[in-house]
Protein backbone atom coordinates (compact mmCIF):
# COMPACT_ATOMS: atom_id res chain seq x y z
CA UNK A 1 0.00 0.00 0.00
CA UNK A 2 2.88 2.47 0.95
CA UNK A 3 4.72 1.38 -2.84
CA UNK A 4 1.06 2.24 -4.79
CA UNK A 5 0.98 5.79 -2.85
CA UNK A 6 4.57 6.32 -2.94
CA UNK A 7 3.93 5.56 -6.70
CA UNK A 8 1.45 7.87 -7.41
CA UNK A 9 3.18 10.71 -5.54
CA UNK A 10 6.31 10.28 -8.25
CA UNK A 11 4.08 10.11 -11.03
CA UNK A 12 2.30 13.31 -9.82
CA UNK A 13 5.69 15.40 -9.28
CA UNK A 14 6.21 13.96 -13.02
CA UNK A 15 3.40 14.94 -14.20
CA UNK A 16 3.65 18.24 -12.46
CA UNK A 17 7.38 18.91 -14.14
CA UNK A 18 5.77 18.00 -17.80
CA UNK A 19 3.63 20.39 -17.45
CA UNK A 20 5.71 23.30 -16.40
CA UNK A 21 7.64 22.36 -19.55
CA UNK A 22 4.39 22.51 -21.63
CA UNK A 23 3.99 19.32 -21.89
CA UNK A 24 0.96 16.98 -21.64
CA UNK A 25 0.94 14.37 -19.46
CA UNK A 26 1.59 11.29 -20.82
CA UNK A 27 -1.90 9.22 -20.75
CA UNK A 28 -3.44 12.62 -22.32
CA UNK A 29 -0.95 12.00 -25.22
CA UNK A 30 -1.70 8.78 -26.05
CA UNK A 31 -5.32 9.41 -25.93
CA UNK A 32 -4.85 12.06 -28.07
CA UNK A 33 -2.80 9.99 -30.74
CA UNK A 34 -6.11 6.93 -30.17
CA UNK A 35 -8.54 9.56 -30.69
CA UNK A 36 -6.54 10.67 -34.04
CA UNK A 37 -6.42 6.65 -35.19
CA UNK A 38 -9.98 6.48 -34.61
CA UNK A 39 -10.88 9.58 -36.32
CA UNK A 40 -8.59 8.03 -39.08
CA UNK A 41 -10.65 5.06 -39.95
CA UNK A 42 -13.81 6.71 -39.38
CA UNK A 43 -12.99 8.62 -42.81
CA UNK A 44 -11.71 6.06 -44.62
CA UNK A 45 -13.76 4.82 -47.69
CA UNK A 46 -14.21 1.73 -46.06
CA UNK A 47 -15.96 2.82 -43.15
CA UNK A 48 -19.04 2.80 -44.58
CA UNK A 49 -18.62 -0.49 -45.27
CA UNK A 50 -17.70 -1.11 -42.04
CA UNK A 51 -21.13 0.24 -40.84
CA UNK A 52 -19.93 2.14 -38.41
CA UNK A 53 -18.82 -0.68 -35.97
CA UNK A 54 -17.52 0.44 -32.62
CA UNK A 55 -14.07 0.18 -32.28
CA UNK A 56 -14.53 -2.96 -30.29
CA UNK A 57 -16.64 -4.94 -32.80
CA UNK A 58 -14.05 -4.18 -35.54
CA UNK A 59 -11.07 -5.60 -33.14
CA UNK A 60 -13.01 -8.21 -32.49
CA UNK A 61 -13.25 -9.13 -35.83
CA UNK A 62 -9.24 -8.67 -36.67
CA UNK A 63 -8.33 -10.56 -33.60
CA UNK A 64 -10.51 -13.70 -34.89
CA UNK A 65 -9.77 -13.43 -38.25
CA UNK A 66 -5.59 -13.38 -37.03
CA UNK A 67 -6.56 -16.45 -34.84
CA UNK A 68 -8.37 -18.46 -38.00
CA UNK A 69 -6.16 -21.27 -37.65
CA UNK A 70 -7.57 -22.37 -34.01
CA UNK A 71 -10.60 -22.10 -32.28
CA UNK A 72 -11.49 -18.50 -30.63
CA UNK A 73 -13.77 -18.16 -27.49
CA UNK A 74 -15.58 -15.61 -25.46
CA UNK A 75 -12.84 -15.96 -22.56
CA UNK A 76 -9.97 -15.52 -25.27
CA UNK A 77 -11.61 -12.15 -25.77
CA UNK A 78 -11.68 -11.36 -22.18
CA UNK A 79 -7.80 -12.09 -22.15
CA UNK A 80 -7.28 -10.34 -24.89
CA UNK A 81 -8.49 -7.19 -24.82
CA UNK A 82 -8.71 -7.04 -20.58
CA UNK A 83 -12.72 -6.97 -20.71
CA UNK A 84 -14.87 -8.75 -17.69
CA UNK A 85 -17.07 -11.63 -18.49
CA UNK A 86 -20.35 -9.47 -18.79
CA UNK A 87 -18.92 -7.20 -21.21
CA UNK A 88 -17.34 -9.82 -23.50
CA UNK A 89 -20.90 -11.72 -23.69
CA UNK A 90 -22.38 -8.54 -24.33
CA UNK A 91 -20.75 -7.28 -27.04
CA UNK A 92 -20.05 -11.14 -28.54
CA UNK A 93 -24.35 -11.25 -27.96
CA UNK A 94 -24.66 -7.66 -30.32
CA UNK A 95 -22.32 -9.15 -32.92
CA UNK A 96 -24.61 -12.45 -33.21
CA UNK A 97 -27.56 -9.77 -34.01
CA UNK A 98 -25.51 -8.24 -36.51
CA UNK A 99 -24.51 -10.77 -38.68
CA UNK A 100 -20.68 -10.42 -37.71
CA UNK A 101 -20.19 -13.56 -35.90
CA UNK A 102 -21.70 -17.08 -35.09
CA UNK A 103 -21.49 -19.49 -32.00
CA UNK A 104 -20.34 -22.63 -32.80
CA UNK A 105 -20.01 -25.72 -30.75
CA UNK A 106 -17.06 -28.05 -30.77
CA UNK A 107 -16.62 -30.98 -31.26
CA UNK A 108 -14.31 -32.20 -27.87
CA UNK A 109 -16.32 -30.03 -25.45
CA UNK A 110 -20.24 -29.76 -25.18
CA UNK A 111 -19.77 -26.63 -23.08
CA UNK A 112 -18.15 -24.45 -25.33
CA UNK A 113 -18.77 -22.39 -28.74
CA UNK A 114 -16.42 -21.00 -30.61
CA UNK A 115 -16.48 -17.65 -32.25
CA UNK A 116 -16.65 -18.11 -35.78
CA UNK A 117 -17.12 -15.28 -38.63
CA UNK A 118 -19.47 -14.47 -40.88
CA UNK A 119 -18.73 -14.06 -44.64
CA UNK A 120 -19.90 -10.42 -44.23
CA UNK A 121 -17.20 -10.25 -40.58
CA UNK A 122 -14.18 -11.83 -43.41
CA UNK A 123 -15.08 -8.86 -46.11
CA UNK A 124 -14.88 -6.27 -43.45
CA UNK A 125 -12.14 -7.87 -42.22
CA UNK A 126 -9.89 -7.49 -45.62
CA UNK A 127 -10.94 -4.09 -45.28
CA UNK A 128 -9.95 -3.07 -41.85
CA UNK A 129 -6.98 -4.81 -41.75
CA UNK A 130 -5.95 -2.74 -45.38
CA UNK A 131 -6.52 0.42 -43.52
CA UNK A 132 -4.97 -1.03 -40.29
CA UNK A 133 -2.00 -1.52 -42.11
CA UNK A 134 -1.48 1.63 -43.14
CA UNK A 135 -2.09 3.62 -39.76
CA UNK A 136 0.56 0.95 -38.77
CA UNK A 137 2.68 1.94 -41.43
CA UNK A 138 2.18 6.12 -41.31
CA UNK A 139 2.53 5.61 -37.07
CA UNK A 140 6.38 3.80 -37.91
CA UNK A 141 7.46 5.52 -40.83
CA UNK A 142 11.22 6.96 -40.53
CA UNK A 143 11.88 5.11 -37.55
CA UNK A 144 13.99 2.23 -37.15
CA UNK A 145 13.52 -1.15 -35.93
CA UNK A 146 15.29 -0.18 -32.23
CA UNK A 147 12.58 3.20 -32.08
CA UNK A 148 10.24 0.48 -32.34
CA UNK A 149 10.98 -1.65 -30.40
CA UNK A 150 11.37 0.54 -27.61
CA UNK A 151 8.01 2.05 -27.97
CA UNK A 152 6.28 -1.69 -27.90
CA UNK A 153 8.88 -2.12 -24.42
CA UNK A 154 7.66 1.38 -23.04
CA UNK A 155 4.06 -0.12 -23.93
CA UNK A 156 3.68 -3.20 -22.50
CA UNK A 157 5.49 -1.68 -18.89
CA UNK A 158 2.78 1.02 -18.87
CA UNK A 159 0.01 -1.80 -19.02
CA UNK A 160 1.96 -3.94 -16.62
CA UNK A 161 2.14 -0.98 -13.64
CA UNK A 162 -1.30 0.05 -14.93
CA UNK A 163 -2.45 -3.37 -14.37
CA UNK A 164 -0.48 -3.75 -10.96
CA UNK A 165 -2.38 -0.54 -9.67
CA UNK A 166 -6.05 -2.13 -10.67
CA UNK A 167 -4.90 -5.45 -8.78
CA UNK A 168 -4.22 -3.37 -5.98
CA UNK A 169 -7.17 -0.96 -5.97
CA UNK A 170 -9.19 -4.05 -6.48
CA UNK A 171 -7.75 -5.78 -3.10
CA UNK A 172 -8.00 -2.33 -1.20
CA UNK A 173 -11.68 -1.88 -2.17
CA UNK A 174 -12.41 -5.17 -1.11
CA UNK A 175 -10.92 -5.03 1.96
CA UNK A 176 -12.66 -1.73 2.71
CA UNK A 177 -16.07 -3.57 2.37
Amino acid sequence: MLYVKLFYMQQIFKAVKYLQEGKRPLGVEIRILNNMITRFFELTPSHSEVERLTGTNGWIIRYIARNSGRDVFQRDLETEFGITRSTASRVVELMVQKGLIMREPVEYDARLKKLVLTDKAKELSFEMRRDGDRVEFMLTDGMSQEEIDNIYTTLYQMQDRISALISNQITENSERK
